[in-house]
């Protein structure tokens, strides 16, 4: 069964460490994604993005398959299946398909009209008992066409949509998504405390989760990122697993064209990220 996100990161942030956030674009990545999370009996979100909602057909579809996945599979971890970077229309047909967590990112609106909106989910999700995340300073790069340039949040902001009272806060920090470039500046940790200082207990959330050096990531944690998201490793891990599988000519037991087996080995690939990430973030045996 699906459950809001608000218990396992209260814990983790109290906890002082972080829950995985692993975006899912098809069956194979859903399924790797439990599996891990079951063998390491970790909690886990599954990210959904707009884009790849679209892609699994829509958002009722993805809602059946993980339910399905959670009864075949028997995954008894807590499980949070959450929109990634929504917009307000695509929240609300979230809420209506069945989504236990949403997030909506208004940081491309004047700061008065992202209160404003949400303010509204909020009162929505309470009804429902979902997890709400809101975002305050975009992050940067590009992830299904939502483009941000990295601003550094206003820690004033951020205080003024946690007191909205939502379950957990992205703020831009220095984060991009994809990959970072070699001329990038890092994370910026006194903004990053400023907004603990005026947000209290609420758990942060970091984007941008690949290529965050080890070190960056448990400082990350320390000042409060309770959920990190990570998608670029997964598509990274994936993709390379699957071309080195195709290349290499293999034909096992003659059929190689068996769509099954071309897709295990990326399969197997996305299992050992989440799991290297699990064990970074320090929510091994949490659940």
């Amino acid at each position: 069964m699906l459950v809001s996100a608000k218990e396992m990161l209260t814990k983790a942030k109290a906890g002082h460490y972080a829950v995985g956030q692993f975006n899912i674009n098809n069956l194979e990545w859903t399924k790797s994604i439990l599996l891990t999370a079951q063998e390491l009996n970790s909690p886990v979100i599954l990210g959904v993005s707009e884009g790849a909602g679209k892609y699994m057909t829509g958002y009722k579809t993805v809602v059946g398959m993980v339910n399905g996945m959670l009864e075949e599979l028997n995954i008894t971890v807590p499980v949070a299946l959450h929109l990634d970077h929504g917009s307000y229309e695509g929240c609300l047909k979230c809420i209506e398909a069945g989504f236990s967590s949403i997030m909506f990112d208004g940081s491309h609106y004047p700061i008065e009209e992202n209160v404003a909106k949400t303010k509204e989910l909020v009162a929505i999700c309470n009804e429902k008992g979902m997890s709400l995340e809101a975002e305050v300073g975009s992050i940067g790069g590009e992830e299904d066409g939502v483009v941000g340039m990295g601003e550094v949040a206003d820690p004033n902001e951020c205080k003024a949509i946690a007191d909205l009272g939502v379950t957990m806060l992205a703020a831009g920090i220095g984060n991009i998504h994809g990959k970072y470039p070699e001329n990038w500046k890092g994370l910026s940790f006194e903004t990053l405390d400023a907004i603990q200082q005026l947000t209290g207990d609420m758990p942060l959330v970091l984007h941008g989760g690949t290529g965050i050096p080890a070190d960056m990531i448990k400082k990350a944690i320390s000042l409060g990122v309770a959920k990190i998201n990570v998608n670029t490793e997964c598509q990274l891990a994936f993709a390379d697993a699957t071309r080195k599988y195709i290349e290499a000519g293999k034909d096992l037991e003659g059929k190689g064209f068996d769509p099954r087996k071309l897709l295990a080995p990326g399969a197997e690939a996305i299992k050992a990220t989440v799991k290297e990430k699990m064990e970074l973030f320090g929510s091994v045996g949490k659940a």
